[in-house]
């Protein structure tokens, strides 16, 4: 059985909650990622989308004083999954929340990987090669006999 373990990132880019805004957007290009996972001391505290930051930034200019933190924006009360979650049971958490990742986490709730919609497109796309693999190799060998 597949696990999220098995598809998740495990070198999770985090903020924390006082860092602020342009921290998350900066992170968000440098790394080429639409999450960021709010945590403290290790265990997950919040997540950030890359919309959130777009419409806070747009509500706050950078020069505002004080400066908008992480905290202030970020969602809480988060979805999770553990590793040993079957992945087909994530994939249905995501279609029927229409969530673009969960976080995953141990049983206390320290943050030990994400999973993202990429993941499991990344394992779709690996299905379908093989099944279309498994379609070409029948097909050839069909051809050879005749």
């Amino acid at each position: 059985m597949l696990t999220v373990g098995d598809l998740m990132t495990r070198d999770v880019v985090t903020l924390e909650e006082t860092d602020g805004l342009l921290q998350g957007d900066d992170l968000l290009k440098l790394h080429h990622i639409r999450h960021l996972p709010v945590v403290r001391e290790g265990k997950l505290v919040g997540l950030v989308s890359h919309r959130d930051l777009i419409r806070a930034l747009a509500r706050h200019p950078a020069t505002r004083q004080p400066p908008v933190s992480v905290a202030d924006i970020m969602s809480r009360g988060l979805e999770t999954v553990t590793p040993d979650m079957p992945a087909r049971d994530a994939i249905h958490k995501l279609l029927d929340h229409r969530f673009g990742c969960l976080p995953v986490v141990d049983g206390g709730g320290t943050l030990v990987g994400i999973v993202t919609e990429s993941d499991f497109l990344r394992l779709a796309a690996r299905l379908l090669d093989a099944a279309a693999s498994g379609e070409e190799d029948t097909a050839g060998a069909g051809a050879s006999v005749s």
